[in-house]
This record gives structure tokens, C-alpha cells and sequence, in this order.
């Protein structure tokens, strides 16, 4: 199983946002990256994946499941962009701030650290447990 990390700004679509849509999940749209595309479709069915809440508190708050594979994303008629949909698991029982992730030499290579502006990103096993860890939360 592969393990990601999805960015996005908590004012435009935060975690509250994430879990309302309940098992249906939502559609992880408007990515115009051709990396972050690429990422989301190579993701398969249940797969995780970290959301971070960019911009404002710059932070790891709960964990998302894959719910629909690579779709055309229906916020473009470009057919270049596609997206996954993705639906709330669980929360963090305590956030993971991106500071706590620099400051932890363990995480030195993560995306996260290295390329702070890929909105979807992939996260090894190794950075999965240790970030679940770190936030006390169930892997």
C-alpha cells in the first residue's frame, strides 16, 4: 500500500469541510500540477493518506482514505487534469505541525520537507509511522 499527502487551505476546504461529506468523500479538484496529477493516478482503492492543512496552522490533522480512483476532474473541460475522491477516516488526536516535521531528523527526506509547494504528495511507510506517531493517532 503506497501512503500520501494532500494539501489544502483550511479556508477553502478544511478538515470540518472533509468529514461532512462522510462516506461518499468528496473529489480532490482544481489540482493543476502535473506531478500532484500524476500522483493521484498512480493511487489505487483505500489507500491513505495525510491531510494537511496548508497556508493557515501548516499542519497534519487527520487521515483520508481513497474512495475513487483517478477520474477525469470535472472543475475543468481540460482533459490533461484528473483527480481522486477521497473521504475522512480519522482525526489526528493531536496535529502535526510542519515545524515538528523539519525538527525531526528522521523526516530529513520527506516531500513535505523537500517540496513544500506539491499539493499531493507521496509519504513512505517509515514517514507514515512516525507522523502517526507523532500525533498519536492510529496508523
Amino acid at each position: 500500500m503506497a501512503y500520501w499527502l494532500f494539501k489544502s487551505e483550511p479556508d477553502v476546504w478544511g478538515w470540518d469541510a472533509q468529514v461532512a461529506k462522510g462516506d461518499t468523500g468528496e473529489q480532490w479538484d482544481g489540482v493543476r500540477n502535473y506531478q500532484a496529477r500524476n500522483n493521484m493516478r498512480a493511487m489505487k482503492l483505500g489507500e491513505k493518506g495525510f491531510f494537511y492543512h496548508s497556508r493557515t496552522g501548516l499542519e497534519i490533522v487527520g487521515i483520508v482514505e481513497v474512495c475513487a480512483e483517478a477520474h477525469p476532474d470535472t472543475t475543468t473541460d481540460d482533459p490533461r487534469w484528473d483527480c481522486v475522491d477521497v473521504k475522512a477516516l480519522r482525526p489526528f488526536s493531536k496535529p502535526v505541525t510542519l515545524e515538528t516535521i523539519k525538527a525531526d531528523p528522521r523526516l530529513k527526506d520527506m516531500v513535505l520537507v523537500n517540496n513544500s509547494r506539491l499539493s499531493v504528495q507521496p509519504v513512505s511507510e517509515d514517514e507514515w509511522q512516525i507522523i502517526c506517531a507523532l500525533g498519536e493517532t492510529k496508523a
